[in-house]
């Protein structure tokens, strides 16, 4: 039987990757525990050795776009967390309104300046696009805005519902150049605050509420970021809430994050240490939920872009703690954490492994037919 770290080295090398090699995307360890910890655990033991300081690389994305290229994944079988995860999420409703709330306090609730250094002016947590040509991550934010206000065809004072309006940028953004009234709903606290403040004198209003108890008629609705939260046993009573709000002509955009298979929970890792209870959907289970309640109206992958929106969110974070010097308040642990999350999910955007999707939706389906916007 092969040891810990012959197995370890086996996976990699299938991948090109070689340990304490000289290219950028080889790992060095530094304490050999590692390799029984990622055996024990596969990827929550694998990052969970990266914040100890277990091993290093000296390029975490071009690491994991290796990895994930080459499907180690599927190659390295199925470790306990992740079992453990699956009937959990099986059994259980791990997205009811009251746990809901859970994210907002543990992810969403975090320091607003690092959020701030790190989002930019836009204060947009969501994939960024470039298909108008955009350079920077404030200008890609922006034609994601306006992407989303041309797509659901906004005109003065209608109403507009933002499921998960976030710190209020594009609620400010669609006030602002589209003369709309906007709800926005959070379930973070922090987020409420800041968005309420950040969107001041403006019609925009924002309720920290969970989408379930929201039952206002609007003329659209907007969804950007947020539908990775609600679960795969929750997919019915979101599409629900929203057609029950939705007026007979309104559209509904719908920007999430996209899986390639339909699985019923997230990566052990990224659940415990960044968004619990999460879970990227597949587009067989959206269509799923979407039957019977919403006409498809168009479909836009534009997945590449979270790579750029990613990296540069990484930038911005690194420039923070080293301009800023925040040691008191972010440890040497939440650094790694931090760039971990960043610059893995980079990886998955670079390697295809995540789609990013804005999906519109009609109740009962645009007359003469929608005409798609990019």
């Amino acid at each position: 039987m092969k040891s810990s770290e012959q197995w370890f080295q086996s996976l990699l090398s299938s991948a090109g990757v070689a340990i304490n090699g000289p290219q950028p995307y080889d790992i060095h360890i530094n304490n050999p525990a590692m390799f029984d910890l990622v055996r024990r655990q596969g990827t929550l033991g694998l990052g969970d050795a990266y914040i100890h300081g277990w091993w290093d690389c000296p390029s975490l994305d071009k690491l994991f776009r290796r990895l994930l290229s080459a499907d180690l994944a599927r190659h390295a079988g199925i470790f306990f967390p992740q079992l453990y995860g699956t009937l959990k999420a099986h059994l259980t409703n791990l997205q009811t309104a009251t746990r809901a709330f859970e994210v907002g306090r543990r992810h969403y609730d975090l320091d607003d300046d690092l959020f701030q250094a790190m989002l930019g002016p836009t204060m947009a947590y969501s994939c960024s696009y470039r298909g108008s040509g955009a350079t920077t991550l404030n200008d890609a934010q922006l034609a994601k805005y306006d992407l989303v206000c041309r797509k659901l065809h906004l005109v003065p004072d209608s109403t507009l519902l933002e499921i998960g309006c976030g710190w209020g940028g594009f609620a400010r953004y669609a006030a602002e150049h589209y003369n709309v009234r906007v709800i926005g709903l959070t379930i973070s606290q922090h987020q409420a605050t800041f968005a309420r403040t950040y969107c001041a004198g403006l019609p925009v209003e924002i309720l920290l509420q969970d989408y379930r108890s929201f039952s206002t008629p609007v003329d659209a609705i907007a969804s950007i970021g947020m539908f990775e939260h609600v679960g795969p046993k929750n997919y019915a009573a979101y599409f629900d809430t929203a057609r029950r709000c939705l007026r007979p002509d309104g559209l509904f955009l719908l920007h999430c994050i996209g899986n390639l298979s339909s699985t019923l929970c997230t990566d052990p890792w990224i659940n415990t240490h960044i968004f619990p209870n999460g879970k990227i959907p597949s587009m067989r289970q959206i269509a799923t939920a979407i039957e019977g309640r919403f006409l498809l109206e168009d479909l836009h992958n534009f997945g590449p872009d979270y790579d750029f929106t990613l990296m540069s969110w990484w930038k911005n974070f690194h420039d923070y703690l080293r301009t800023s010097g925040p040691a008191e308040k972010i440890d040497s642990n939440f650094q790694r954490m931090w760039q971990y999350y960043l610059l893995t999910c980079a990886a998955a955007f670079r390697a295809r492994s995540l789609q990013l999707w804005q999906i519109v939706l009609s109740p009962n389906g645009i007359p003469g037919g929608y005409h798609p916007v990019r």
